[in-house]
């Protein structure tokens, strides 16, 4: 490799790392120093600090719904769409993937969350015109809504601490038939909220959050992301392009009849390899964590010196 070419590559490296840095220092809540650096979210850091940077709306870990004006047709309409959810639930239809093709929220299944999609970004899911038409016609008139799903959170369930891996969306919660208890609720940077039947809340889910239900009652919620508004045209057709042909292979079906995505095509062959990783990981603890960083030593070695 020539000396430019090697420093051309130090200098990305050197950008990774920093942004990397940004991602982690951000916000009051802060994992580990040791997982932040094996967390999606730092694999993604340069991406999202340049959403950060050119982001049209505050990058705060709340924001005002009455600033995406969109949102009101579903406001507006919560309890037909809350009455097309309940049913949805007496069908038992809002559940943990069958198999492994949601690799997106393969881990909350295992704490109790529950899913049905109505939409993944341009791809409708034909189980949900079916079941819910009322709502997927809601949906179709907000194209600033790239994906939607009802999200169910049972009594004793939990979602641990993470970070969404994407910052070109923002999160839209609608309560539909929640506990209206404050110990149903979601944290967000440090900041609790409790959901109301009936009212709304935006965050941005590249802070560290996490959600419980302590309640003794379900919760059943209108799940959403909601496209990054950007300051300028092009990083906003920037963004519109990564989540159309990016984000987009990560659709998950809810019946045999819809779509699954190519990142959940092969999401099996993660799935086994972390069979293999955590049975490593049971074995010696110390050894996997040094084994970790000495591969990634390896890697960015490879790259400078080779």
């Amino acid at each position: 490799m020539s000396d430019p070419m090697k420093l051309a590559l130090v200098v990305l490296i050197l950008l990774f790392a920093a942004s990397g840095a940004y991602v982690h220092l951000r916000g009051r809540v802060r994992h580990k120093a040791g997982r932040q650096v094996f967390d999606h979210s730092t694999f993604t850091a340069p991406i999202n600090v340049f959403m950060y940077a050119f982001s049209r709306v505050p990058t705060t870990p709340y924001l005002e719904p009455a600033s995406f004006p969109h949102l009101k047709t579903l406001q507006d309409n919560w309890q037909t769409i809350r009455d097309e959810g309940v049913a949805l639930m007496a069908l038992q239809k809002i559940k943990a993937a069958e198999t492994h093709n949601d690799a997106g929220f393969n881990s909350f299944f295992k704490t109790g969350w529950k899913r049905f999609y109505l939409k993944w970004y341009d791809d409708a899911h034909p189980s949900a015109a079916t079941l819910c038409p009322k709502t997927t016609e809601l949906l179709k008139t907000i194209p600033e809504v790239k994906a939607a799903m009802f999200a169910e959170l049972p009594d004793g369930a939990k979602l641990g601490r993470h970070r969404d891996p994407y910052a070109g969306s923002l999160r839209y919660h609608l309560g539909l038939a929640t506990p209206n208890d404050d110990r149903c609720f979601i944290d967000v940077d440090g900041q609790r909220y409790s959901w109301r039947d009936g009212q709304g809340v935006v965050f941005d889910e590249t802070f560290i959050h996490y959600a419980e239900n302590r309640s003794g009652q379900n919760r059943l919620i209108l799940f959403c992301d909601i496209e990054r508004p950007m300051k300028t045209r092009w990083a906003q057709w920037l963004n519109h392009w990564l989540g159309r042909n990016v984000v987009a292979a990560g659709a998950s079906p809810n019946d045999a009849g819809d779509k699954t995505g190519f990142i959940n095509k092969i999401f099996i062959v993660s799935h086994v390899m972390g069979q293999y990783r955590r049975r490593f990981k049971r074995w010696n603890p110390t050894v996997y964590r040094v084994t970790r960083v000495l591969l990634l030593v390896g890697v960015v070695a490879a790259f400078v010196f080779l």
